[in-house]
């Protein structure tokens, strides 16, 4: 196994834990159900944990890519500069699920977090799956998008 392929086994991860910890987010805080809360802040903490194997994966990753025919080095770097800027944001949106797990699970069952926790759940929740779709979009155009593998058109 080399890096570019872990890094691919690996990169959907914290993509769908971040998107299904804001979509539960979101339903908790319209729902007010502890159950869907729990579920939100368990998820999100476990983004935040996915996030930085795939960060460094695709650092490995992009060492052996840049030598590659097909890339263009300079698509590498803007997927690098986009997946630092999710890092940190799914990194902060991790512990912020985590400290507002803590908080919650030590609450009586018929309490929920201050209104105040809740909101900055779903905002770091949705900061997070902004930054990490531009990130995972700017990383599939590495190949997928590559002007190198686009065919001639041959004139007609």
């Amino acid at each position: 196994m080399n890096w570019p392929y872990l890094h691919t086994l690996i990169n959907h991860f914290p993509i769908i834990l971040i998107v299904m910890a804001a979509t539960a987010a979101v339903v908790a805080l319209f729902s007010g159900r502890r159950s869907i809360w729990l579920y939100a802040l368990a998820t999100l903490t476990f983004a935040g944990l996915s996030i930085f194997p795939v960060f460094f994966s695709g650092d490995k990753a992009s060492d052996v890519m840049r030598n590659k025919w097909y890339v263009v080095p300079e698509m590498i770097h803007e997927h690098e500069e986009a997946a630092e800027v999710a890092l940190w944001i799914v990194l902060i949106a991790g512990v912020i699920g985590a400290y507002a797990w803590w908080r919650q699970v030590r609450r009586d069952r018929d309490t929920l977090l201050p209104r105040w926790l809740q909101l900055i759940v779903v905002l770091a929740a949705l900061a997070g799956v902004g930054t990490v779709a531009f990130a995972a979009y700017d990383g599939g155009k590495i190949v997928h998008e590559s002007p190198k593998l686009v065919a001639p058109t041959g004139g007609k």
